[in-house]
Formats: structure tokens, sequence, C-alpha cells
């Protein structure tokens, strides 16, 4: 019991630690006539102020990005894992939805999205109290990034990527973490890692939007986090049995391929979306989007076909996603040649990352997580400081600028990352299952369940 006391203390030190700076913005605050209450209270319009075609196609965005995940996440991977583990990466990917969602609406929409310090915002913003969505006296809550939606929405919308993003981890550790390690693990790294980038990244009060980094739909916020946690859970959990010395045969890539292609259609809402108006700029979204997964997904299959003498399924799946994430930062900027050439670039660098950079790392990153969403987002970020085009988005672009966001988002995702691994760890003991259970499969082992047929 000490120990675990211990432990607990550990626990709620890094919590505090990450709230300070919230706090500390209050209480500076409280000298200003409501001030300190903007933190705590929502903005309030009149619901004659609310678009209705905008509200509407936000709304439909948030399914379509919540698509991406359930089912397209958990089919594209459950298909590239071995049969006896195919029902445990499911059930990862569905119990890390429902865990995020609580813990977004409890405090990580209020630490990404409302405004604090320059690294993380208002800690006092509770989400349910149904109140603060539609109030009986004909007004209705909005954010201050997008007064013209109610905040319901948005907040919605947001919470889509964030379930993604923690989604996509999953797959860099598949077939030998615990799952009580895993929730535990993805719960914290949702709090204390995903919530203070997206703070830094799209909140006008983070710093890295401060000094005009550019990321209009994820790019850095989901995918090189993302990749870069992957990357390393893969290298505190070691490799699987067997990698690299026996085949890991895919279960079902039928299934990746649906997988895939539901990823496809959702995108349109991830980054068209993103423009959270029903407008040329989401349109424009849109078209680069559709362009960039295509070119991404011929010049997989053609470095493939040079290499290895065959075009493959697995490879066209992974060259339309390195596609889709190299143009989502740069998809309210750039123009529809811009994207064919996003979308080339990130399906060739992509293919390298998940075949030679990736036996270089020498990680058993499961299903490539930082091979392709790593360096697609990496990729990505920086052409878009290259191609942006200020006509477009009616902002400039600065390589130096996102270099350093790159930098910034690796290098705290990497240190955030481990320490909290190692928190987990000493929580729940051990981090992946024994051998004995690995070897069995972990639907049995850890579900008592089977695939039927």
């Amino acid at each position: 019991m000490h120990r675990k006391a211990h432990h607990i203390m550990q626990t709620m030190a890094v919590w505090l630690a990450v709230q300070a700076p919230a706090w500390a913005q209050t209480a500076d605050s409280a000298g200003a006539p409501g001030a300190a209450a903007a933190l705590v209270r929502p903005m309030l319009v009149a619901q004659e102020s609310i678009r209705a075609a905008d509200t509407a196609w936000v709304m439909t965005a948030t399914a379509l990005v919540l698509l991406m995940t359930l089912p397209g996440v958990a089919l594209f991977y459950a298909g590239m894992v071995r049969r006896k583990n195919v029902l445990n990466t499911m059930a990862s990917v569905l119990a890390v939805a429902a865990l995020v969602s609580v813990l977004w609406f409890a405090v990580g929409y209020s630490w990404a999205f409302t405004p604090g310090s320059s690294w993380l915002g208002g800690g006092s913003r509770m989400w349910f109290d149904g109140l603060d969505y539609v109030m009986a006296s004909g007004k209705v809550a909005v954010s201050h990034l997008a007064p013209h939606i109610p905040e319901s929405v948005y907040a919605m919308f947001q919470l889509g990527f964030a379930i993604i993003t923690a989604a996509l981890v999953v797959g860099a550790v598949v077939e030998r973490m615990r799952f009580s390690a895993l929730l535990l693990f993805i719960g914290l790294w949702t709090v204390l890692v995903y919530a203070p980038i997206a703070h830094w990244v799209w909140e006008p009060g983070g710093w890295l939007v401060q000094l005009g980094a550019l990321d209009f739909a994820g790019g850095a916020v989901v995918h090189i986090n993302a990749g870069v946690a992957g990357l390393v859970c893969a290298w505190f959990l070691g490799p699987r049995r067997g990698y690299g010395r026996e085949p890991f045969e895919p279960y079902n890539l039928g299934l990746t391929m649906v997988g895939a292609c539901l990823l496809w259609v959702g995108w349109f809402g991830f980054n068209a979306g993103s423009a959270v108006a029903a407008d040329g700029r989401a349109g424009l979204a849109l078209v680069v989007t559709h362009i960039a997964a295509a070119a991404g997904a011929i010049a997989w299959m053609m470095g493939e076909w040079v290499v290895r003498q065959r075009p493959s399924l697995l490879g066209l799946c992974s060259g339309l996603v390195a596609g889709l994430v190299a143009i989502t930062p740069a998809a309210g900027f750039v123009t529809p040649v811009s994207a064919l050439l996003i979308g080339a670039v990130a399906g060739l660098a992509c293919y390298w990352g998940a075949t030679g950079l990736k036996r270089w790392l020498g990680a058993d990153d499961s299903l490539d997580v930082f091979g392709v969403h790593g360096i697609g987002g990496i990729v990505g970020s920086l052409l878009t400081g290259v191609l942006a085009d200020k006509a477009i988005g009616g902002v400039g672009a600065s390589l130096s600028v996102q270099a350093l966001g790159v930098l910034a988002v690796m290098g705290y995702s990497v240190v955030a990352t481990a320490l909290l691994l190692w928190l987990t760890r000493l929580l729940v003991v051990d981090l992946r299952v024994d051998d004995a259970s690995e070897l069995t499969g972990l639907d049995i082992a850890l579900h008592r369940e089977r695939l039927g047929g």
C-alpha cells in the first residue's frame, strides 16, 4: 500500500506541474474585471448569430473525422496484425476512443482550446454542464476560435482529432502491450501531451502560433506527435517475439484496404472541416486532400515497383495515407499543383520511412506509425513552409519557423512520452504481456475471445 500511495503521489505531482501555468494565468488576470471569469464561463451569443450552413458542415465533418477512427483505424490496423491479435487491436482502438472522449470533456478541451498561458489553456472549464451549450435565455455558447458555430459542435469536432491521434499510437504497440497499461498511458498522454501541443499550435495565445507556425489540420499536432510517441513506445516495449526472424502474416489485407478507404473519405472532414466554415477555403482543402492522397498512393506504388519489382495492395494503402498525412498541415494554404508535389514526395519519403529508416532505427514500430505518420507529418509541415501561398491562406510561411515547430513538437513528445511510459510501468508493474500470453495471442490471453470462422 505504501508503494502504491507513493506512485499516486507521483502522478499527482505531474498533474500539478502541468496545471500550474493555467492557475497562474488565472491568478494574474484576477485584477481585471471579468478576466478570470472568462476562463470559467463560455462566450454567449444570440442564437440568431449562429450560421446554419457552417454549423451543419462542421457537424458533418465531425462525423467524418470520427469515422476515420471508428471503424477506419480499427479496420486498417486489424487487417495488418496476426489473426490471434485482431480483437485486441480493435478493442484497443475502441477503448481509447471512449477514454479520450471522457477526458476531453473533463479537462482536455479546456487545456487545449481556452485562453491561458502560451503553454496551456485555462484549467477550470468543465463541460458536463449542459447549460454551457444552449441557454434558456436564447443564447448559445461559442468558442473564440469559431464564434459563428455552437461551441458544443466545435468541441466535438476537435474531440475527433484527439481520438484519432491517440488511436494512431496503438499501431506501434499492438501484439504485445498490456491492455491496462495502454489505457493508463493513453489517458495520461492525451491530457499531458496532446492537449498542450494543440494549445501551442492552434490556440491564438499558443507560443508556436505567436511565432507564425502553420498547421491547418494537424500535421504536427496529430501526425508528428503520434508518430514520435509511437516510436518511443516501440523502443520502450522492445520487439515482438520472433520479430525479424519469422514472418508475421497479416490477418486480412482486405480489412486494411477498407480501413484505408474510410480514412480517405473521412479525411475530407479532417481537412475541409478545419476551415470551420462551408466556404471556398473548405472546398479547396477538399480538392488538395484528394489530389495528395492519389499522388501519395502512386508514388509509394512506383517506389515499391522499382525496389521490389512488384506493387502491393498494402503499399497502395500506405501511400494514400502518407499523402493524406502530408497535406494535412498545408490543406488551407496551397494550390492543387503544390498538393500533387506534397503527396508525391510524402509517398516516397514514407516508403523509405517504413523500410530503410525503420531498419536503421531498430525499433519494432509494428504498423509503421512513425514511418508513415511521423515522416509524413514532417514532410508536410516543412513543405508548408515552402509552398504555402499567401493569396490562399492570407498568411506568410517560413521554413525556419516550420522547422522549429517540428523540432519543438518532436522534442516535447519524445521526453513526455518516455516519462509517462516510465510512470505507467511503475503503476501497472509492466508495460507488456508475458511471453506465454504473447505466444497465445492477446485475444485469448487478455479478453478470452477469439475470431469465429
